[in-house]
């Protein structure tokens, strides 16, 4: 059996209170990143769906097809005291495609540190899933200790989790990822440990049962794609139990198979009770058309390409989305040699651990649980027709499984040192190619150095999270208010098409950062209900109302789903920044 401990290794020497010390230090680094620059961000318009249903409020209170303040538009944002749980619950079966769990935690959380009346605190929103992602990083901890019955595995896998820029993206948005983050992890614990028993031939003991059921309907609870965790798991346990026994399976044992049937039946009930009594009727109506794919070839060749740029920042993540081609050339191309050295490295310590029967068991569990999910993914998008692929964030559905896949394999190579290629190591020279060489030599060599390479890029990529120059938010409306600032000197009417509450939200975000900024005085918004794109109603809409309001006017058709005609107004033919998220064009009106 292979030995993880050597009294060579400091690591392994470490006493159980030492132990803790270190985990305490990947919690306390983990923390630090995932609360800097936590509310620098502007939030999108998700975010706007947690702030406002949590509050207990509702996007309908914002009026419609009439000129608004900012207020009036920001309203919903208010700490509403009248609002409780119930309220909360309504709202969401009524308006959003959310299980209500994760909300009604957040609308208790708000309540402990802000007051009715006052405008929400993004910090607050989102310190909640920060402060979740905090604990994913003892969770991993537990999950490869356990797994594995390596205390080095745990501490691998919970450095890796404390500065995954995938995991630190996710804990700075207010939604509810880091607490499906934590079920996954509970739910693939069960599911260890349970295969270890069945394999074992020992019995499924009945708190495990009842344990699994529930976290499995608390993760339904959260998140509805939970789902997918909980059918890759049913893959993985029904391949493994077959494999392990199709030549005998009364050597199963009926009480294991009467116990394996209630965990399923018990997940499934919960399933089909959130099917009938929960979700509303019409789910996900005009709320998930943007996974949609287009009917254009790129459909057929983009999934596996999307799923790519999830997995590589679950590790690491370079300034890839600077505004300097440059940064972004040399940025890429970094990763490229940092993951040209790693994937062959990981996957030799893969298939050293697939040969010993201390980790084969859960390698193989693991390999199997995330194929599973990737298979769901491409399944659902080539054969249903909903991309799930371009939103990065239904990867929590199995980032653990990678974290811990990527830890046991570092551990199984940790104490390995190797002699290195002298010839190579000799050679004097600034050829940048013979230097990789060595480079990758030097790595492949020492297991240790290599586990400080891969953590120091988990840095780098956490570093890159922080300062904006990767993950950057889906909408970036203080590059719009910085436009329009610049270069209006009237009153300003933003006007906007409105087919759902995300619209509101968009509107929401400039919002907001006026508010901070306290900038702009002189400004109102138009949101114009409409059924379809192009909408002559919507044209009417807008030209009526801007023929009523005083001049001097500039209006700011934003992401404005209509043809424009407006009286007595110039369209200003001067070419403006893009900006993410707001598409625009300014009219004078005199």
């Amino acid at each position: 059996m292979l030995k993880l401990q050597s009294s060579k290794q400091w690591i392994n020497q470490l006493s159980q209170v030492n132990d803790w010390v270190l985990l305490s230090v990947w919690v306390i680094i983990g923390g630090i990143l995932r609360f800097t620059n936590l509310a620098a961000k502007p939030p999108w318009t998700d975010e706007f769906a947690t702030m406002v249903f949590s509050l207990g409020n509702d996007f309908r209170s914002v009026p419609l097809n009439q000129v608004i303040s900012l207020d009036t538009l920001l309203q919903p944002l208010r700490v509403n005291g009248d609002a409780g749980i119930s309220d909360v619950v309504s709202l969401l079966l009524q308006e959003d495609n959310h299980p209500p769990l994760y909300f009604a935690l957040v609308h208790l959380w708000v309540k402990l540190f802000q007051s009715a009346g006052e405008y929400v605190d993004v910090g607050v929103m989102r310190s909640l899933p920060a402060f979740l992602g905090i604990l994913s990083i003892p969770g991993v901890y537990f999950l490869g200790k356990i797994a594995f019955r390596s205390r080095l595995v745990g501490q691998i896998s919970a450095a890796l989790m404390a500065v995954s820029p995938f995991g630190i993206f996710l804990a700075q948005e207010a939604r509810h990822y880091t607490l499906a983050i934590l079920f996954v992890i509970a739910s693939l614990l069960c599911l260890i440990i349970s295969l270890r028993h069945l394999y074992e031939q020992s019995i499924i003991p009945l708190w495990l049962v009842f344990s699994w059921i529930l976290i499995n309907s608390f993760g339904l609870s959260v998140h509805y794609f939970f789902v997918l965790t909980l059918i890759a798991e049913a893959i993985t346990l029904f391949i493994l139990v077959y494999a392990k026994f199709k030549h005998n399976f009364s050597q199963l044992g009926k009480r294991n198979l009467i116990r394996v049937s209630a965990i399923i039946l018990g997940t499934l009930t919960t399933g089909l009770v959130l099917i009938f009594l929960v979700i509303p009727q019409g789910y996900g109506n005009n709320m998930i058309t943007w996974i949609h794919p287009l009917s254009h070839i790129l459909y057929a060749i983009s999934p596996p390409f999307q799923l790519l740029a999830v997995w590589v920042p679950m590790l690491s993540l370079l300034p890839v989305e600077s505004d300097f081609i440059a940064v972004v050339i040399l940025s890429g191309l970094l990763l490229l040699l940092f993951f040209i050295w790693f994937i062959p490295y990981s996957i030799r310590g893969i298939k050293k651990g697939l040969q010993f029967n201390q980790f084969r068991l859960s390698l193989l569990i693991l390999m199997t649980f995330i194929s599973g999910v990737i298979a769901l993914f491409l399944i659902i998008t080539y054969v249903i027709g909903v991309d799930l692929t371009r939103a990065a964030r239904y990867s929590f559905t199995y980032f653990p499984a990678v974290i811990i896949l990527i830890g046991v394999s570092l551990a199984l190579l940790w104490n390995e040192v190797k002699q290195k290629n002298k010839q190579l190591q000799e050679k004097e020279t600034i050829n940048p190619l013979i230097l990789l060489k060595k480079l990758y030599d030097k790595l492949n060599c020492n297991g240790q150095l290599a586990f400080y390479a891969v953590w120091f890029m988990g840095l780098l990529g956490a570093v890159t999270v922080l300062i904006n120059l990767g993950y950057q938010k889906y909408y970036r409306p203080e590059q719009l208010i910085s436009v329009i600032k610049d270069n209006s000197s009237q009153p300003v009417l933003i006007a906007t098409t409105h087919k759902s509450l995300v619209q509101t939200g968009e509107m929401m975000g400039v919002g907001l950062e006026l508010k901070h900024k306290n900038e702009l005085d002189d400004i109102s918004f138009l949101l114009i209900h409409q059924t379809k794109n192009n909408d002559l109603q919507s044209t009417i809409n807008l030209q009526e109302t801007v023929n009523n309001l005083p001049r001097p006017l500039e209006v700011w058709a934003v992401n404005f789903n209509a043809a424009i005609e407006l009286n007595n107004c110039k369209i200003d033919t001067k070419k403006y920044p893009y900006v993410d998220g707001y598409g625009y064009k300014r009219y004078i009106c005199n």
